[in-house]
């Protein structure tokens, strides 16, 4: 039996099902609110992980294509105190290589390219869910033997499964851009290295990226309880307040940017969500479990349950038994992933920071070597 697949969604989740279900012979259409894979900027740079990342890429037969475009280097890591001082470092050499960057622009470029045409509908809004069948903005029915959710964290298809909202985690971040680092800000590419840059404090701290093209994305965190109070930190003059006793090096992160302050309170679900088995209907990645970053498991998570799924789907004689077989394993490891993101939000920030993520970086790299 041949089911048929719509995906509700066209980021990287929703693209590795589709690419996996092609992979087995098995149809489905993917439906994206944006206009094309490069409608925006699509976030930062990520590090994928040989259980998850990695593995669903080799699952759609995609890995030459992964390792044209990644970026070894970008594996480096340099955890800083407010002052400055670096406490934590590592190249990419001495992490072993097994978790290298890739920018998410390039990554959602390979899976879109690997589906043949007219799989993906852009622009496509969808304006109701139902098991088995999808109402779009145009007035058009679509019927499928399977809806999926990878709808991300705000998802219209989990209302069908669960009553589980984000809730806000008490961090918010303000994220900005370098450009033309290596000629304009030489003193901020030397002082985040090739790869990322924690500095941190108790209840802050500046989270900076190396991506592609010569740019630092930096997310300027602060922990808040009131999520509203994100929108002040959408300027710059008053980021450089919060930020007055870190050193000066470190707030010229903030000072040298260019371009709009954006905010970013970070949500997620409650650890440990899941649903009673609804027919015809299931989630992935953000939809399912969206949590903080600190775990370094989003998208990982995502192209892995999209691999899992697209391959239960391939094993089983019906999807209601598919289904089953993907949630049971998929529970329990977002449920892990949950806890270990939301541990990491507390150690980032925690009072005597960076202390704890340091200890929690040497332990990891001794256990890795």
């Amino acid at each position: 039996m041949t089911p048929s697949v719509a995906i509700v969604g066209g980021g990287l989740g929703g693209l590795t099902l589709a690419r996996v279900l092609h992979t087995r012979g098995i149809p489905s259409a993917v439906y994206e609110l944006e206009a094309s894979p490069a409608a925006r900027d699509q976030g930062g740079t990520l590090d994928l992980h040989e259980e998850s990342g990695q593995r669903a890429l080799a699952e759609a037969g995609l890995m030459p294509q992964f390792r044209a475009v990644v970026r070894e280097e970008g594996e480096a890591l340099r955890i800083l105190d407010r002052h400055g001082t670096v406490r934590f470092e590592e190249t990419a050499v001495a992490s072993g290589g097994t978790r290298p960057e890739v920018d998410r622009g390039d990554l959602k470029r390979i899976l879109a390219g690997s589906l043949p045409s007219g799989v993906v509908r852009w622009g496509a809004k969808v304006t109701a869910v139902s098991p088995g069948r999808l109402t779009l903005a145009t007035g058009d029915v679509v019927e499928a033997d399977l809806v999926v959710g990878a709808d991300g964290a705000w998802s219209k298809v989990r209302t069908r499964l669960s009553g589980a909202v984000p809730h806000y985690s008490g961090l918010s971040f303000a994220e900005i851009h370098l450009s033309d680092v290596d000629d304009r800000h030489p003193a901020a590419a030397a002082l985040v290295g090739a790869g990322s840059m924690f500095a941190l404090a108790e209840g802050k701290g500046l989270i900076a990226q190396r991506t592609g093209g010569g740019r630092i994305r930096v997310y300027a965190a602060v922990r808040t309880a009131d999520p509203a109070a994100v929108a002040g930190l959408a300027d710059r003059d008053r980021l450089l307040e919060v930020f007055a006793d870190f050193a000066p090096a470190l707030r010229a992160l903030i000072a040298d940017s260019g371009g709009a302050v954006i905010p970013r309170p970070i949500h997620a679900l409650p650890t440990g969500h899941r649903w009673p088995r609804v027919p015809g209907v299931t989630l992935l990645g953000d939809a399912a479990h969206v949590m903080s970053p600190f775990a370094g498991e989003g998208a990982n998570l995502a192209m892995l349950d999209a691999t899992e799924l697209a391959l239960a789907l391939a094993d089983h004689d019906d999807v209601e038994s598919a289904l089953s077989a993907y949630e049971t394993a998929m529970f329990p490891r977002a449920e892990a992933a949950a806890r270990a993101s939301a541990e990491g939000l507390e150690a980032c920030f925690a009072p005597g920071a960076p202390a704890a993520m340091v200890e929690q970086m040497t332990r990891f790299a001794a256990h890795h070597h």
